[in-house]
């Protein structure tokens, strides 16, 4: 634990300040639409799940965009409270802020309570850390290793900068691998999932 809270703390003083230096122009274009390999991942009509992206981390919304356009659903997390365990609620139209509702968390917004809940086939997560074998570092609080550990046949697809990339992530028991990740420069993966 200890090992894993010092790599949260380097790779997200690195991923910040990658993120700073970008040229603003250069960040608009990246991440703007999966690519093919990755759109191939995602079974026709399938449902798929997105994060919702702080300040620093790779953002996901254009990929909501691009796959609900192609006829997915879009799921997003959502949660009672914070004691509850995340689950997914459609987001109806990834162009439309006005469908998200305050979280239980200060700054962090969801669907609505009364927006259908879906399970995702393919689920793009977030991250702070990830190895070129598929381990992910996340921010700590499970809530993504948990939900892939209740549901075994969604794929996780990382997204992060490039300057994510660690040689070597202690794992645990309860860490769910991811099936592949996305940077701006190369796609890692796909892995077979095994716990």
């Amino acid at each position: 634990m200890e090992a894993k809270n010092a790599l949260r703390t380097e790779f997200r003083a690195r991923r910040n300040a990658h993120v700073a230096a970008l040229d603003a122009r250069v960040k608009a274009l990246m991440f703007r639409r999966p690519p093919s390999p990755v759109m191939a991942m995602v079974p026709e009509g399938g449902t798929v799940g997105i994060y919702l992206a702080g300040p620093a981390e790779a953002p996901a919304t254009a990929y909501a965009q691009v796959l609900h356009e192609a006829g997915h659903k879009i799921g997003l997390p959502w949660f009672a409270d914070r004691s509850s365990p995340m689950v997914f609620r459609e987001w109806s139209s990834p162009w439309v802020d006005e469908l998200l509702a305050p979280g239980p968390w200060k700054g962090i917004v969801q669907p609505a309570e009364d927006a259908a809940e879906v399970v995702p086939e393919v689920l793009f997560v977030p991250l702070v850390a990830f190895s070129a074998d598929g381990g992910r570092l996340g921010q700590g609080g499970g809530h993504y290793d948990r939900w892939l550990e209740a549901h075994p046949s969604t794929l996780p697809i990382g997204l992060a900068w490039d300057c994510q990339l660690v040689e070597h992530l202690p794992r645990e028991a309860h860490d769910a691998p991811l099936h592949a990740v996305v940077t701006p420069t190369r796609i890692y993966g796909p892995w077979e999932r095994q716990r």
